[in-house]
Formats: C-alpha cells, structure tokens, sequence
C-alpha cells in the first residue's frame, strides 16, 4: 500500500509540473524591478526639488536641453512605455516569444552607454514648438510620478509572468519596465551635468 501511494504521489506532482510550467518572471525580477523603479523615481525628485524657473529653463547652449525638456522628455517616454505595456498585457501571455526577448544586460548597456541618442520628433520636448511648454517641470514632475507609481503598484501585486507578455518580439513588459527606469537613470545624468555648467543658475 505504501508503495502504491508514493508512485501515486509521484505522478500527482508530475502532472502537476507539466500541467503548471514554471514562471520565467521570478520574485527575483520584481523585487529588482521594483528597487530601481522607486530608486530613480526618488533619484529624479531630488535632482528637480525646489529648482527656480530659471534652473528649470536653464540652457547649457541652444541645441542642448533644459532640465524642463529632460523632464518633458521623460514624461513623453513614460507613457509610451505604459501604452506598450498595456497593449502587451491586453493581447494575453506569449510564451513562444520569450526565445526572442531581449537579455536583460542588452537593454541596460544600451541605455546606459555615453554615445549620444538622437531622440525621434514624437518624443521631443514640447518646448521646441510652445516657447514656455506645456507645462511647469514641477507639474510634468508630478505626472511622470503619479505613472511611476502606478507601475510600482502593478509590478508589485500582479501574479503574471511579466516575461511571457509582448508588445512586440523581443520586447516583454519586463524588458519595458527595465527600460523604463533605465532610460530615468541616462536622462538623471544629464540632468547633473546641466547643474554643474558654470553658468547654471545659483
């Protein structure tokens, strides 16, 4: 009788593994995701506290951005990336393309690396069109904040795995969410090198 139900056992917890298969998007991934969504949230807050109008419209020359155009930037991308996101999500979990997902170290090098990025004209600040933009840093500060925080709270909840759903292949809603705060962080880097110009206002 023994015998019969530990190899009864045994194949109770086969057919649940191969009914079940294991999630690629591990508690490991959140919790990274998670650190550094919130950490270059904070990181963006504290480089864009209590700036003047001036600091904000600062220019380090013509061609170069304000610290209000980086934002507005950002901004820009952070709802790209939530609209990538959720049409991911709405056209349901594709585990066949997770052979064709980008490496995780793929997209971080890309994003972090000093050759300049040309950004393309829909994501470009408002300011080069509308002179005094659209709207302060501090409000497009807010609005990038408020989506930041609804990706914490979706990242941090949500039982899918955020490596079987694709905008596109080779783009999962981990990789978005890996460019979301990675492209925060290139864009913090500028914004500290505006602050050191020898010109920037005190």
């Amino acid at each position: 009788m023994k015998k019969l139900l530990a190899v009864a056992t045994f194949f109770l917890f086969s057919f649940q593994s191969q009914g079940q298969p294991q999630k690629l998007w591990t508690e490991k991934d959140r919790a990274y995701l998670l650190e550094n969504l919130r950490r270059s949230g904070n990181e963006l807050a504290k480089e864009t506290q209590n700036l003047t109008e001036a600091q904000w419209r600062f220019r380090e020359s013509p061609d170069r951005w304000s610290i209000q155009q980086v934002v507005e930037h950002l901004a820009i991308w952070e709802l790209l990336f939530q609209r990538e996101i959720s049409l991911a999500y709405g056209s349901g979990a594709k585990p066949e393309l997770a052979v064709t997902a980008t490496p995780d170290s793929a997209t971080l090098t890309f994003l972090s690396e000093e050759k300049p990025h040309v950004a393309t004209d829909y994501t470009k600040p408002f300011t080069f069109t509308v002179p005094m933009g659209l709207n302060t840093g501090a409000n497009t500060l807010a609005w990038i904040q408020k989506m930041r925080n609804e990706s914490i709270n979706f990242v941090g909840s949500t039982n899918d795995d955020l490596r079987t759903f694709f905008n596109r292949p080779g783009r999962s809603i981990h990789y978005t969410y890996l460019s979301t705060f990675a492209h925060t962080d290139r864009h913090l880097k500028q914004i500290r090198k505006i602050k050191t110009h020898p010109n920037y206002p005190k």
